[in-house]
């Protein structure tokens, strides 16, 4: 039998933290295994019960949930972030610091399972409001010098492939964009996940960003 995946809320909304708990406990392979209200006690239970994921609120009382990726040594664990607003301050140093991913509030049940599972799995998940605010970022900035994407050739099609991770679309989208089937999307991620030295499509996304990319012409 396929063990659980072991899951941790932290968000100063009781109400909120309810919903997830239900949401998560009410699916198969999804096991809430405790909850806190405030940073410093957040902190100290996940480096306690090492959950697989931490759905951990960007601002809580007793210390922010920028300070709980940081204080997370454990790499069993991986942090997903959850805010309120698309544009947060915290987003770009949240995922230097090594959080996994980044989750709206108002994100769907499907969405936030989806999230925890590609976490849980070793990938990253950016919703795509967070992935605009990057592009956001980046795009009233002078052009950077050419990153990695100078020095490796990539094929038209790779680099289509990349603007589009780099948007925020899922594998989903992108299949239907490229008119190619999900398993192929798939095949090609992994191809530039070596061929770029990166571990997830945050990893891409954001080399993506640092490189100009999204300058470049269709």
């Amino acid at each position: 039998m396929t063990a659980a995946i072991t899951v941790f809320l932290a968000d100063d909304d009781a109400d909120l933290r309810q919903v997830y708990r239900r949401l998560l406990d009410g699916t198969e392979r999804f096991r809430v295994i405790g909850e806190a209200g405030t940073g410093e006690e957040a902190l100290r239970l996940i480096s306690a019960l090492r959950p697989n994921v931490a759905l951990v609120d960007v601002q809580m009382p007793d210390g922010s949930g920028l300070d709980v990726v940081r204080g997370v040594t454990d790499s069993a664990t991986r942090i997903i972030m959850l805010t309120t607003f698309d544009l947060d301050e915290y987003v770009t140093e949240a995922l230097r610091e090594g959080a996994a991913g980044f989750l709206l509030k108002n994100a769907s049940s499907a969405e936030v399972l989806a999230a925890v599972r590609a976490v849980h799995a070793g990938h990253s998940s950016l919703a795509p409001e967070v992935t605009a605010r990057l592009v956001e970022q980046f795009s009233g900035r002078p052009r950077p010098k050419p990153h990695a994407f100078a020095s490796i050739r990539l094929s038209e099609r790779e680099l289509q492939l990349v603007r589009l991770i780099a948007q925020g679309a899922s594998n989903q989208q992108i299949a239907a964009e490229l008119h190619l089937s999900v398993e192929t999307v798939k095949t090609y991620l992994k191809r530039l996940f070596t061929k770029l030295d990166v571990s997830d499509r945050t990893q891409l996304a954001i080399l993506a960003h640092k490189a100009g990319l999204l300058h470049e012409p269709r």
